[in-house]
């Protein structure tokens, strides 16, 4: 089981191949708050969106590493009601 309690804000979230997937803003119940800059393009750039911690595999320095591939990890990606953005 991972110590969430070591996810900080500013931390860099990133797939279980490294690849960035986005920003800490902060951790909001069971779930990472992703930064607003991380949020992509068009209608979603300008909202938070969160990724369960259910994804966290493990809290590495300043990087939380999910346990999927950042391509599916987005795939996850929930709008701050807890629907997925996708």
């Amino acid at each position: 089981m991972v110590d969430t309690a070591k996810i900080k804000e500013h931390f860099e979230v990133i797939g279980a191949d490294g690849v960035h997937v986005g920003t800490v803003d902060h951790i909001d119940g069971d779930r990472i708050k992703l930064t607003k800059k991380d949020s992509g393009a068009g209608a979603h750039h300008k909202h938070h969106h969160y990724i369960s911690l259910g994804l966290v595999a493990d809290v590495e320095g300043n990087k939380v590493r999910l346990s999927a591939n950042a391509d599916v990890a987005i795939t996850f990606e929930e709008e701050k009601d807890g629907k997925a953005t996708m």
